[in-house]
């Protein structure tokens, strides 16, 4: 392969990495203002129906009560409609005290996410996000090529703006990268989570976005209404996106 070649895909997947990095920008930044609104929204959600089913609990007994006070002794309530309305008022409270106990299952499966994503801190851990988290100073990311070739790294800021962008000639199979936290300018940035693509670079001229992972050293979890979320410095991520834990 000419070196003219190998220029060419290096230009191009570097050009398609910066885009790609700055289009995440905004994803990311859409996701985060999308999961604040719903998680206050299910927060709201979560508490209103029972307090609106226990007040109608009480609206309804308060009401039978005052209706059998004052009914006519010489026309009493019909017993079918007394029976219905007696099974219409215990099926309102089996739902209270159904919705009573899952509550507290959830909170004890609440309870024991916490403690599983409690047992990660301070643990390595291999994650699949579109962020890679800068702690002490460094970031590690991993991605799989099929063939050796030019693959273009760019990482940009919330806004999209390019902070730094690499080629390096990958191997084929797994290869690791770690980003010392500058930018091309050589600039230290502080520690944070910083929008990241990978892009391979083919030999037609086209280019080819590769799957990654990040790793780091997880500090902490955090509760939200979608579920527990596993803390990696400024990173966070659910549950469901950690590939592996280390020591």
């Amino acid at each position: 392969m000419s070196l003219a070649t190998v220029a060419a895909q290096q230009s191009n997947a570097l050009a398609a990495a910066t885009a790609a990095a700055a289009a995440s920008a905004t994803t990311t930044t859409s996701s985060s203002s999308s999961n604040a609104t719903t998680s206050a929204s299910a927060n709201a959600n979560a508490t209103n129906p029972l307090v609106a089913l226990s007040s109608n609990f009480n609206d309804f007994l308060q009401m039978l009560m005052t209706q059998l006070q004052n009914q006519d002794p010489t026309s009493p309530m019909d017993t079918n409609q007394f029976t219905s309305e007696l099974v219409e008022f215990s099926g309102v409270e089996q739902q209270i005290n159904t919705n009573s106990s899952l509550t507290q299952l959830i909170q004890l499966t609440q309870a024991g996410e916490t403690m599983q994503g409690t047992s990660m801190t301070g643990k390595s851990v291999t994650v699949q996000a579109t962020q890679i988290p800068v702690q002490n100073g460094s970031g590690t990311l991993n991605f799989t090529d099929k063939t050796a070739g030019p693959v273009a790294i760019a990482i940009t800021n919330s806004s999209g703006q390019a902070l730094y962008s690499t080629t390096l000639n990958a191997t084929s199979g797994q290869n690791t990268w770690t980003w010392n936290g500058t930018t091309n300018q050589g600039n230290q940035l502080a520690d944070g989570a910083y929008n990241v693509a990978v892009v391979s670079g083919n030999a037609d001229g086209t280019t080819t976005a590769l799957p990654f992972t990040v790793t780091g050293t997880a500090t902490g979890v955090q509760s939200l209404s979608s579920g527990m979320q596993l803390q990696i410095g400024a990173l966070t991520v659910p549950f469901s996106a950690v590939q592996s834990v280390g020591n």
